[in-house]
């Protein structure tokens, strides 16, 4: 039977950056669901100081959404839309960047409903939090500096996330630009900077959150390794892919590898179709599942 993709966004992004990849896997005969998390997409808050002229004292103390979502929330979301998806068949579950955490959770939790998880250049704990993984080696190449300098508020004040996409400063746009779309033109840049929510939600997970072997660990999985990611960096995403092998050694990561920044792949979304379209065959065939 047909699988059906289902898509999964990371920090700050939505269902709607996926359009161009649903486009491409669409023209290659292949379906697809793209994900909004709770408080993301239609059910974003988009605060009025957030349009110009801005006014980031109050953009610094409005109320968002996102307040108070957890991972779990994101999680029992996801496992919802995977449970219509699995009534029509194969289900393959794809995520990238922060999304991988959602996608891990519900793996862990109902492993039945994925016939295979793919984590493009996307989180997968296992050996520590995501957050712990920030202070290791392989993140120390990773340039904070863009992202802090746009947020807006106190995060504990206001129980999420905000950051001002929408800032002129081209100090703070160039940092942008390094950190997620360095290979795609200025052009590209500022139109996926404007796919952007303000808010994401601060809940990362426990250790309970990590993959576990004997859920997450019985579903194939792939890996694909965007090789100019520097907000993820390849170092990184090779010991995700080294710690998930050690976990579950009887069934490795099968490896892929895209030449792209952290956003290039969705920006010209053509070769990514065409992996995940290799990844469908390999997860129908019965080496695959």
């Amino acid at each position: 039977m047909q699988p059906t993709f289902v898509l999964v966004h990371g920090a700050f992004a939505n269902s709607f950056s996926f359009a161009p990849l649903q486009a491409e896997l669409g023209l290659l005969g292949h379906r697809s669901v793209a994900v909004d998390l709770p408080g993301h997409g239609f059910a974003a808050t988009y605060p009025r100081a957030y349009q110009a002229p801005q006014d980031l004292g109050g953009l610094a103390a409005a109320p968002g959404v996102i307040k108070g979502v957890t991972l779990a929330d994101n999680a029992a979301h996801l496992i919802g839309i995977l449970e219509r998806a699995k009534r029509n068949g194969p289900v393959i579950l794809v995520s990238h960047s922060r999304g991988g955490m959602t996608a891990t959770v519900a793996a862990n939790q109902r492993p039945d409903l994925i016939d295979r998880i793919v984590y493009v250049s996307a989180w997968c704990p296992v050996d520590l939090d995501v957050s712990a993984y920030y202070a290791e080696p392989e993140m120390a190449t990773v340039d904070a500096t863009g992202l802090a300098s746009a947020m807006v508020g106190n995060p504990a004040e206001l129980g999420l996330l905000r950051s001002n996409f929408r800032t002129a400063d081209p100090d703070v746009l160039a940092a942008f630009k390094a950190a997620f779309l360095a290979d795609g033109t200025d052009e590209e840049f500022m139109v996926f900077l404007n796919t952007f929510q303000p808010d994401e939600n601060l809940d990362v997970g426990t250790p309970d959150d990590r993959a576990q072997a004997d859920t997450w660990g019985r579903i194939p999985k792939s890996y694909i390794r965007l090789t100019e990611d520097t907000s993820v960096p390849l170092a990184m995403q090779d010991r995700m892919i080294r710690e998930g092998d050690a976990l579950t050694p009887e069934n490795p990561y099968d490896v892929r590898t895209l030449t792209s920044s952290h956003l290039k792949w969705l920006v010209d979304p053509v070769p990514a179709a065409r992996v995940l379209g290799e990844i469908a065959v390999l997860s129908l065939s019965p080496a695959g599942s």
